[in-house]
This record gives structure tokens, C-alpha cells and sequence, in this order.
């Protein structure tokens, strides 16, 4: 006996058993079907997922399970990000190791996703902090050394003083560490680099061929590179105000022509002349200091105050050895860009305008808007950086800016000092080499051995992986591998002597940057992959995720892959052919009388219609409604995944979260939002009895003929067709449309045909019923199967082949037309699509809006454009 509600509580546990026993999602790599790879950027085990997981993993579902609809072999795999400081701030604060609070998390998010019946490989589950994982990370770092890619270097990073450890730029806020609120310290120590400048020209040109990433995407990926075009510029320096006699400064800029409105070189606190200048300054040497307390954060730097401390150093304009400029040590220069050194044009740069406001240097303009007066244009507090014409620029006075640059350039290259052009074009970059050391414990070992007598030796092969110790302490802060007793004494795998591990482990951004390789054979014990089987899966067909990703784990995955190929994993450059970022889901924010934040649990909205007002569920005092946010444990705007699950099920989270908004837009999570999203449940699990009861009649089989019939195929072969459209589309909110019209239509044709008999009938209504349960099926699969059931079709909905469109139905019986008369139009006429001309013409001249137009007169001529137009002249 069918049961009169569905049952997600019973229902949902009992599809996933019967999936789970049948290994239905396992994914064999020697399937001769073509391959299909979509991938949800994986998470990190906090504790417990979020409904933005919600979200991301669906929407890969969906995708996952329509292709193997569609005969696709599908990679859907899953794994955790598992390294990172989050681990060691749990082990600091609750006593607990990182290792255990990771794998508890793991287990407790593992049983969340599971409970969203997503179509996911479990068996090639990956976690980072794993060495069977970090292992071959490891190998890897040591197949780059090789390969030259990998590089020890001096450099200056964001130290916290109080964690003691290396901070990210992201994780400088306001100047002062994420975790301990220290004031961060630019701090200079000597470092593991991946050489992905190696690779800059080439990362920039092929995001043109990356043509299914956003385009928003690509723009923050080149701006993050920065390709440009400049000029290298060697400006003369007086020797008699140099600290020790240096003769000239380089410079790169982007804008040559604005030459003429220089009023100051400025460079880099730790630059080579500003250092030999503070030797003999004490005041200069106590401003570098200074500087250094601002930390490498580019933010952090354009928003603190220009600073700059004037020399005495005078350098020569390149075109006038008689004008002088001051060189300055500026705040805001940086080292790692260009040459670490620039010249300020302050009528033409915001940040130079400041500085020279601060310091009264003054400014030229060069550069006149089109339709001003030279003569009358000045600037004061706003820099001008448009188009124009040169003006006060001797020689390029009255060019473009494009061609002051062209002439600039040529007299400089032509120009020579010491057997040297003083000018010359240089293509330069933003990127710098990405520093991968990190001074803490929970993150993949660096495979080096420091000896004394051999130096930095790289730990042999056969000898990975370098594990972590489990019995480190985290009572001091700081990193526990540089204070364990034995784990980081070694003897030197080449001299024997006593050495030292590397005790830095590596940016957790590595993890991420190759597991989606690694998810293609995971259990490969002697490399991090196989070459055939990568080069047969890779690149990712479908990878999605958030845009807070669209830079750095994008670019580095890039430069991994690419890493890959050179060392002899892979044979690609490019990992993921698409990508798409998909919005966050947001939440009204609610407070009480105090200011405290409640949660959404905590709060009953009351509604007269017009307003609304919310009040506490237990005390009935009354709460302020808030703006809608990003949900955040911070704002307690959070909804619990498991507490939606229980009470509405996972198919109904699954539908909300697909049908509510485009899925690159935010999503705002409603409880009446959820609750349509249930009460549509219901109604799909009626409307398919509805459709087995009137199936169920014994027929001959024969194609449906009348119009209820014909109007039921349609129905469904149109709605076919255009979800299947959309899926590949993934515009998942108007496939969520189109099954919502499905089925009103098909409540409608119920309704309509309880007293027909046509022939074919009920073999419609069947073939209608399957349809739209595999429509549901992606989305809401656990419904799909007892639907699937109900309708007493063999096997499962989630095995069951992609329904083929039958294109003639999708054709339209008739046919509207516009209709003019004697140029204008009067009427639209419908006819049917094969109509001849005489049954058209006879359509139209029946219109009671033709009849009147033409006042009484007989039609001269009737020209029927086809399937376009009707033109009547009286």
C-alpha cells in the first residue's frame, strides 16, 4: 500500500544502504566509456559542515550524477584539506592533538555529506595530513629541486611575535596577526620558494584559452600576475652625496612619458642603497625599523600613511644632467616589485601626490585632459591618470601618450653610460615566487637535511615519507618541531655527521595545489601518480567552488600542474578545462535587547502581511531583524545542516538550494523558503501516484494519438530538453522552473483526461512519469528512487539511462504571425505551422483589426513572408 505522504526519515537511509551495497557511485578506471570528471574544491574538517558545503557539493551532484545518466564514466571523489593552523589553535586551546581533533572532524563531516546522498566515490578518499598523502608531496618537492624549480632564498615575510610563526599577507589584519593581535614585524629569514615566475608569461597567456572560467575569475588572475610593459631606467646618481660612491639607480615604470613631472625618487626600505645609507644615519636607520613594523601586507601598506625619509642623495633626470631629484626611503615602496626603487610623477599618481602634499615637492602635470587649457589645469588633491595630450615636456609636448612613451624609450635606448643603453623595454611582473615555509607543526614536512659540513641535502627517496612526530607540545608558542628533542637530529645521508631536519613544513596551499591528480589513482603506493591514468582523467571537465579561491589555490594549482609536466607526472599544463564559482549562501542577522547575536533556531518571525517582526521563541522579548549576511558562526546567522535533514530531509535541502536564486549569486536562506521547497516534496510524491494509478490501465503500446496524449508528450519532451540544456548550462534555478511547469502541466492533463479514452493514453502518462522522475533524479535523488519504484520501473533511478528528446515533439502545432497593413502593424494572426498561403491569407483578412484598418477597401496584394510575417496592401 502506497503510503499517502513521503517519508524522507524512512525513505532517504534506506537508497542510500541500497546505493551503498551495490558500490553504485565506484568509479573503475579501465571503463572504456568516455570519462567524465567533475570535482567541488574539497573541504577543511572544522567540525562540521555548513550550508554552503550544502550548496557546492549539490550542485556537483547534480552534474555528477546527470553524466552518468548520459553513459559518462564519472570521477566524483572526495577528500579534506587537513593541514593548517586552525588544527594547532584546537590543540593549544582544548588540550587535544591536532592529529585526533582532524580525524574527529573528518569522521563527523564524512557522516554529514554522506547523509546528503551525494553520488560520490568514498573509496578514493584522500586526507592531506595523511602520509600516504604527503608522502608524494614530499617526493614531488624533491623531482622539483631537481628540475630547478625550487629555490632557498633571504626574504622578507609577516612575523608574529607572540605565535612566533611566518603569517600569510591574508592573515595581517589592521597590521597585527589574525590569531594573536600582535602588532606583525617585517622580519627577513631565509626561506623555501617554488619558482613560479618561471612560469608568469606563460600562467598570463593561457587564461585566454580558458574560455569555460568566469571572466571575473581571469581578470583577478591576471591582475594578480600583473603583466606590463615599461621601461628599465638607469637614473645617475651624484657620487659626492652617495654613502659609498654609487653611481646610478634603476627604475622601472610603466609610464616613461610622464618623465618631465618627476619631483622625487623614492626606494624600498631594504634596499641596497637605502641600507648603505642607514649605516651612516642613525635617523634613517631608526625610520627602516619603523617601516618594518607595517609588515609585507600590500593592503596594509597602500593604507598606512605615506612615510618617507629624504637621503640627502640627489640622482639626475635622465634628460637634464643639470635637474636634481631627491631620493627618499619611502614606506610605501617595496622591494619585491620592479627594482624596489621608482620615480614620483605626483600629478599623474595618487600615492606620489600624497607623499609630495606631505613633504611640500610640489607637482607638474604632463599628461592634459582632452578639451582643457593647459594653461589652467593644475592639481591639487586628485591625481589625473586619463588620456591626453603632453604638456610642460620639452621635447613631447603635444603627443599622445603613446607616442611620448615610443620616443622616450627610443632616445634612451639610443643613450649609453658605461658602455650600457640608460633605457631599455622590459616586460615585467607583479607575480613573485611563491614562499612556501611555514614555522609551525601541523603541515607536510619539508624533505631537507642541513649539515654543517655538506649543507642542504635532500633526503633520498627510499627514505620518504619524513612523518611528523605525535609527541610534540604545544605549551609554548612557537613551533614545537624546532624544540623536539630527537626528531629533528639526523645523521647526513651523505657524510654520515651529525645533522639537522628542515624543521619548516610547507604552505598548506601546496596540499591543494595537486590532490585533484592524485584523486585519479589514490592508492598508487610508489608515485604520486600514474602517468597513463592521470593523463586519461586529468584535466578536471567540471571544478567548482567559491570565488575567496579564484587567485591563489587557482594560480598555484596552475603552477603545480605545470611543475607536474616538467618533473614527468603529467602530460598537461591547464587542470581544470571549467570552472564555476558558485554565490554564498546569506541569512537575515538577528539581536537582542543587549546587542547579542541569536540564532536563527532562537527567533519566530511574525507576520501582519506588510511587516514583519521577530521575537525570542522562548522569552517571546522582542529581536531586531538585521541585515542579511554571509552566514558566520561570529553572527550566529548560521543554520545547521544535520537539523534541516532531520526535519525536512536531504532532497528538500538539496532543492532549496538549487531553486532559490542563479548559482553564481548568493542565496538567502529562508525557513519559508524551505518549507515551499518540503511542500513541493509532497506534491511531486502525489502527482507521481496520480501518474502510476493512471498509467496502471493495460494498453497496446501504441504511440499516444489524441490531444490529451499528444499534449502529455509534448509536455514532458520539451521539459526534457530544456533541463538537460540547463544542466550543461549549470543554471540549476531554471531547471528547478522547468520541472515546476512540468508538472503543473501534467496536474492539468491528469485532470483533463479522467474521462477520456484515447488511444495511447496511458502509455503517455507513463512515459511522462519516467521522465520527470529522472528530471528529479539529480536533484533529489532519494525521492527519485520511491517515485521510481512507484511508477514499478526495473532497477534504480540512479542507473537508469538518460531519457533521449524526441526533437519532432518539441515542434509547435501552430504558428503567430505579426500582421501589417499598408506598413503598420494591426494584428497578430495564429495559424497552423504548415498552413498554405490561401488559409493564411483568408486568417488574416477575417481579423475584425485588418478589416478596420483597411476601411472597406479590397486588399491589392498579400505578402506572406514564411514563418516571419504578413503584409496586407490596400
Amino acid at each position: 500500500m502506497r503510503p499517502e505522504r513521503y517519508n524522507a526519515k524512512e525513505a532517504e537511509p534506506k537508497w542510500r544502504k541500497v546505493w551503498n551495497e551495490r558500490d553504485l557511485f565506484k568509479t573503475p578506471n579501465n571503463d572504456p566509456r568516455p570519462k567524465y570528471y567533475v570535482l567541488e574544491m574539497f573541504p577543511y574538517p572544522s567540525g562540521r559542515i555548513h550550508m554552503g558545503h550544502v550548496r557546492n557539493y549539490t550542485m556537483g551532484d547534480v552534474v555528477a550524477r546527470y553524466k552518468r545518466a548520459k553513459g559518462f564514466n564519472v570521477l566524483h571523489p572526495m577528500g579534506w584539506d587537513a593541514f593548517g593552523m586552525p588544527a594547532e589553535n584546537a590543540a593549544m586551546q582544548n588540550k587535544v592533538h591536532p592529529k585526533e581533533w582532524t580525524y574527529a572532524n573528518i569522521a563527523t563531516m564524512r557522516a554529514q555529506l554522506q547523509s546528503m546522498g551525494l553520488a560520490i566515490d568514498w573509496s578514493r578518499e584522500i586526507a592531506t595530513c595523511d602520509p600516504s598523502y604527503y608522502k608524494h608531496q614530499q617526493r614531488m618537492f624533491l623531482d622539483f629541486l631537481e628540475a630547478g624549480l625550487v629555490d632557498r632564498k633571504t626574504a622578507k615575510v609577516n612575523w608574529d611575535p607572540v605565535d612566533q610563526t611566518v603569517l600569510a599577507n591574508e592573515q595581517v589584519i589592521d597590521g597585527r596577526g589574525w590569531r594573536s593581535g600582535a602588532l606583525v614585524e617585517s622580519r627577513e629569514l631565509t626561506q623555501w620558494f617554488f619558482k613560479i615566475t618561471d612560469y608568469a608569461e606563460d600562467l598570463n597567456a593561457k587564461l585566454e584559452e580558458l574560455d569555460r572560467w568566469p571572466e571575473k575569475v581571469r581578470l583577478m588572475q591576471r591582475n594578480w600576475i600583473g603583466r606590463s610593459e615599461g621601461l628599465l631606467v638607469r637614473f645617475a646618481l651624484q657620487p659626492d652625496t652617495t654613502p659609498n660612491g654609487e653611481s646610478e639607480l634603476e627604475i622601472y615604470t610603466t609610464r616613461p612619458d610622464t618623465l618631465f613631472g618627476a619631483k622625487f625618487m623614492a626606494v624600498a626600505p631594504d634596499h641596497p642603497l637605502a641600507r648603505a645609507a642607514a649605516e651612516k644615519n642613525p635617523e634613517l636607520a631608526a625610520f627602516i625599523e619603523e617601516c618594518k613594523r607595517i609588515g609585507t601586507a600590500q593592503e596594509a601598506i597602500e593604507k598606512a600613511e605615506k612615510l618617507g625619509f629624504d637621503t640627502g642623495i640627489r640622482a639626475q633626470h635622465p634628460f637634464d644632467p643639470n635637474w636634481t631629484l631627491p631620493v627618499y626611503v619611502a614606506n610605501f615602496i617595496l622591494m619585491e616589485y620592479g627594482t624596489g626603487a621608482i620615480f614620483g610623477c605626483p600629478a599623474h599618481d595618487q600615492r606620489d601626490l600624497d607623499f609630495v602634499n606631505k613633504y611640500g615637492l610640489g607637482n607638474t602635470p604632463v599628461v592634459c585632459p582632452p578639451d582643457t587649457d593647459p594653461a589652467a589645469f593644475v592639481i591639487t588633491d586628485e591625481a589625473y591618470d586619463g588620456e591626453g595630450r603632453m604638456i610642460n615636456s620639452r621635447f613631447l609636448d603635444g603627443m599622445t601618450i603613446q607616442e611620448a612613451k615610443e620616443e622616450v624609450a627610443r632616445r634612451l635606448e639610443s643613450e649609453t653610460r658605461a658602455n650600457r643603453p640608460v633605457g631599455e623595454r622590459k616586460v615585467n611582473f607583479r607575480l613573485r615566487d611563491w614562499g612556501i615555509s611555514r614555522q609551525r607543526y601541523w603541515g607536510c614536512p619539508i624533505p631537507i637535511i642541513h649539515c654543517d659540513a655538506c649543507g642542504v641535502v635532500p633526503v633520498p627517496k627510499d627514505q620518504l615519507p619524513v612523518v611528523l612526530p605525535e609527541d610534540v607540545s604545544f605549551d609554548v608558542p612557537g613551533n614545537p618541531l624546532d624544540r623536539h628533542p630527537t626528531w629533528k637530529h639526523v645523521d647526513c645521508p651523505h657524510c654520515g655527521g651529525k645533522a639537522r631536519r628542515e624543521t619548516d613544513t610547507m604552505d598548506t596551499f601546496v596540499d591543494s595545489s595537486w590532490y585533484f591528480a592524485r584523486f585519479t589513482d589514490p592508492d598508487l603506493a610508489d608515485l604520486p601518480v600514474e602517468r597513463s591514468v592521470v593523463d586519461s582523467w586529468l584535466p578536471v571537465d567540471q571544478y567548482i567552488g567559491g570565488i575567496e579561491h579564484a587567485i591563489l589555490h587557482l594560480l598555484y594549482s596552475r603552477f603545480f600542474t605545470r611543475a607536474m609536466k616538467k618533473a614527468g607526472h603529467v602530460s598537461l599544463d591547464e587542470p581544470f578545462a571549467g570552472l564555476f564559482t558558485q554565490g554564498m549562501v546569506v541569512h537575515e542577522t538577528y539581536k537582542d535587547q543587549s546587542g547579542a547575536w541569536v540564532l536563527p533556531g532562537d527567533v519566530r518571525i511574525e507576520s501582519d502581511g506588510a511587516n514583519r517582526k521577530a521575537v525570542h521563541v522562548t522569552t517571546g522579548a522582542p529581536i531586531e531583524i538585521g541585515s542579511i549576511e554571509k552566514m558566520s558562526k561570529s553572527k550566529k546567522n548560521t543554520v545547521d545542516p544535520d537539523e534541516i535533514i532531520a526535519s525536512y530531509g536531504a532532497d528538500t535541502a538539496r532543492w532549496f538550494m538549487l531553486s532559490d536564486s542563479p548559482p553564481e549569486r548568493d542565496v538567502i536562506w529562508t525557513e519559508e523558503g524551505v518549507q515551499g521547497a518540503g511542500r513541493f516534496v509532497q506534491r511531486v510524491w502525489r502527482l507521481v501516484g496520480e501518474i502510476a494509478d493512471r498509467s496502471a490501465a493495460a494498453g497496446d503500446g501504441a504511440a499516444a494519438e489524441g490531444p490529451i496524449g499528444t499534449a502529455v508528450r509534448k509536455a514532458a519532451h520539451k521539459a526534457l530538453a530544456a533541463v538537460e540544456e540547463d544542466v550543461e548550462r549549470l543554471r540549476f534555478n531554471r531547471c528547478v522552473a522547468q520541472i515546476y511547469e512540468l508538472a503543473n502541466s501534467l496536474q492539468d492533463l491528469l485532470a483533463r483526461s479522467k474521462n477520456a479514452d484515447e488511444p495511447g493514453l496511458a502509455e503517455a502518462f507513463r512515459e511522462a512519469g519516467r521522465i520527470f522522475v529522472q528530471l528529479l533524479a539529480p536533484m533529489m535523488p532519494h525521492l527519485a528512487e520511491e517515485c521510481w519504484q512507484s511508477l514499478s520501473q526495473p532497477g534504480l533511478a540512479a542507473e537508469a539511462a538518460w531519457p533521449a528528446v524526441e526533437r519532432s515533439l518539441l515542434v509547435e502545432d501552430t504558428i503567430t504571425l505579426p500582421v501589417q497593413v499598408n506598413g503598420k502593424k494591426r494584428a497578430d494572426v495564429t495559424v497552423a505551422r504548415d498552413a498554405d498561403q490561401s488559409a493564411i491569407e483568408a486568417a488574416v483578412l477575417s481579423l475584425d483589426a485588418v478589416q478596420k484598418a483597411m476601411e472597406g477597401k479590397p486588399a491589392r496584394k498579400i505578402i506572406v513572408v514564411p514563418q516571419r510575417i504578413v503584409n496586407v496592401v490596400a
